[in-house]
């Protein structure tokens, strides 16, 4: 499985995940984003602060795929890609871990860590909303 390359610049995402949770840059402006830059996106001030994320989130849109575009990834046919917002306001591509066929847009869904080898990722699954 290719594997990500932190740098110094997301080492502090990278550690946070090993350590349970997530983590996003926000700036003093109030614009929050991930992944990780020197300068805010919005308006392009330097050293941004991690912020804790709460590990809820949405989903805002997914790609199911069917064909393995590289070969790492053909024994997890088919799999999702999707696109979750954080309730903090970043969004972050990711996969969900529930079956593709219960992915429904806007759905409520939760962080679940999950470690390939020594890698620990941030994944979703959908959460169970009770009223």
């Amino acid at each position: 499985m290719p594997k990500p390359e932190p740098t110094e610049l997301s080492r502090p995402y990278w550690d946070a995940l090993r350590e349970g949770h997530l983590v996003f840059q926000r700036c003093s402006c109030g614009n929050a984003w991930l992944p990780a830059r020197r300068h805010c996106p919005h308006c392009l001030k330097p050293e941004p602060r991690w912020e804790r994320s709460s590990g809820k989130a949405t989903l805002v849109s997914w790609v199911v795929y069917h064909t393995a575009y590289h070969p790492a990834f053909e024994s997890r046919l088919p799999y999702n890609v999707a696109l979750v917002q954080l309730a903090e306001g970043p969004r972050l591509l990711t996969n969900i871990v529930d079956a593709n066929e219960a992915l429904v847009a806007d759905a409520p869904v939760e962080l679940q860590i999950e470690w390939e080898g020594d890698t620990a990722l941030a994944r979703f699954r959908l959460a169970h909303v009770t009223v």
